[in-house]
C-alpha cells in the first residue's frame, strides 16, 4: 500500500556482525503529524511472521522524511535466508510498503547486505 498514512519502508541495509548478528538500517516514509499520528515502530519478520527484531521509534519525524533508524543485535537463524523488513504507525498499524531482503544476495530490490 503506497499511501503514506500508513508507514513504508522505502530501503533496508543488513550488516552481519563478526558475532554473526545483524544490524539493520531502515529508511522509513510516513506522513507523521506530530504525535496523533506517527511511524512508531520497524520490525525484521521471517517469512513466517515470526519476529526477529524491533525498533521502537520514541518521537514523530515531521521534519525529517525519509528517515532511517538502526538496530544492532538481531539474530537471524541460520536457516532463515530471507526476511521481511515492515513499519507500523500508532493509527494505521502495519499495512504499509515492505522490503523483503534475501540475505543470501549482496542487493536486490530496495536492500544491501554487507558481510564481514
Amino acid at each position: 500500500n503506497p499511501d503514506l498514512d500508513y508507514a513504508q519502508v522505502v530501503f533496508v541495509s543488513a550488516t552481519q556482525s563478526s558475532d554473526g548478528t545483524w544490524r539493520f538500517d531502515t529508511t522509513v516514509r510516513h506522513n507523521d503529524q506530530g504525535w496523533d499520528d506517527y511511524a512508531d515502530a520497524w520490525q525484521v519478520v521471517d517469512l513466517d511472521g515470526n519476529v526477529l527484531g524491533e525498533r521502537i521509534l520514541l518521537h514523530p519525524h515531521d521534519t525529517e522524511q525519509p528517515f532511517t533508524r538502526s538496530q544492532s543485535g538481531i539474530a537471524i537463524p541460520d536457516d532463515v535466508t530471507q526476511v521481511i523488513v515492515q513499519a507500523k504507525d500508532n493509527v494505521e498499524g502495519f499495512g504499509g510498503q515492505v522490503v523483503v531482503v534475501d540475505l543470501t544476495q549482496r542487493e536486490g530490490e530496495k536492500f544491501e547486505v554487507v558481510r564481514p
